[in-house]
């Protein structure tokens, strides 16, 4: 089968298409034919090794101990484990890859439980996109930041993967929402359901001097700080993106955050995402009901992932880019 490997850290440029084994499922896993993968961040920094802690998390010191790339799927199953129950052969599927890699290739294995159905009427293409980046915007809003209807609720960086997520379920859970972005996403900011749009290139959002019960950072390199100023009293600041972050940074909005904790009654915290089949199943669900509809910048054939990797490395990917799979049968 062929897959994208890399035995490098670099750019793009040492990403290879090859010819590899085709992998066999244990007892309880699953075999995926891949017909869609989409590129996240998580992506970029395990190819490049651009934050350093990534080599401290099994990412490897030196050199890659994953060879392929690519935790986000949608496919058909081909085969499973004899001690898989819910799946079957042909259920079409999407999740997460096994260890959060390999979806880059025309066959993955992953875990039963990493999986869940498509819904009706959703495409692989769709359903490749809501794993990683939309469980990041559901937990972070409904987990970490208490999300209740009828809140004031800003999305900072709301035109990314997780941003266009974050929008759409904050509007499912029946909060009021203000989205920021750069000028060429502010249409698209609003088209999925942002009541108002800061365009922060002509904007400081904290001049107009609103409060708000919750803010939820995808992605963005501001101080904790500066969102604090607006938070209500008792308001909770969410941050699941920070770029690529040297360790020093890391360490200092650690301490940004134990300080405010501290001393004021308002919430700052980071967190990462946790993929679970209990979670991909209210993503099922707001698929299917139509609450949630991916933003989808752009596709590539397999054998142009490089690319792929190499756009949502510039850091200006409207939504999801999703690498799609062609099969002969």
């Amino acid at each position: 089968m062929k897959a994208i490997v890399y035995e490098k850290y670099g750019s793009p440029d040492v990403l290879e298409l090859r010819d590899v084994d085709l992998p066999k499922p244990l007892d309880d896993e699953v075999l995926v034919e891949v017909h869609a993968a989409s590129v996240n961040a998580y992506d970029w920094h395990f190819l490049t090794a651009d934050v350093f802690l990534i080599r401290l998390m099994g990412g490897g010191l030196f050199k890659p101990n994953k060879k392929t790339l690519g935790a986000d799927i949608a496919g058909r199953v081909a085969a499973v484990g004899k001690n898989i129950t819910r799946l079957q052969k042909g259920d079409e599927v999407f999740g997460s890859a096994k260890g959060g890699s390999g979806g880059f290739a025309e066959f993955v294995c992953a875990f039963e439980k990493s999986l869940v159905l498509i819904p009706d009427d959703v495409t692989f293409e769709e359903a490749s996109t809501a794993s990683m980046a939309a469980l990041t915007a559901l937990q972070g809003l409904r987990d970490e930041g208490k999300i209740q209807s009828g809140q004031k609720v800003l999305i900072y960086g709301a035109s990314g993967g997780v941003g266009t997520f974050a929008i759409q379920i904050a509007k499912s859970f029946g909060a009021e929402v203000t989205a920021v972005c750069s000028t060429r996403n502010v249409r698209i900011a609003r088209s999925i359901g942002a009541e108002d749009v800061i365009d922060y290139s002509r904007e400081d959002f904290l001049k107009a001097g609103k409060l708000y019960d919750l803010i939820f950072v995808a992605n963005g390199n501001l101080s904790v700080f500066k969102f604090k100023q607006a938070l209500k009293t008792n308001g909770i600041c969410v941050l699941a993106g920070g770029g690529g972050m040297s360790i020093i940074q890391l360490l200092v909005g650690l301490l940004q955050e134990w300080w405010i904790l501290k001393t004021e009654k308002k919430k700052i915290g980071s967190f990462l995402a946790n993929i679970n089949q209990k979670d991909l199943e209210v993503m099922q669900e707001l698929l299917a009901t139509g609450k949630v509809k991916p933003v989808i910048d752009q596709l590539y054939p397999l054998s142009d992932t490089a690319e792929a990797l190499r756009y949502i490395g510039e850091g200006h990917a409207q939504g999801k880019i999703v690498i799609t799979i062609e099969h002969s049968s």
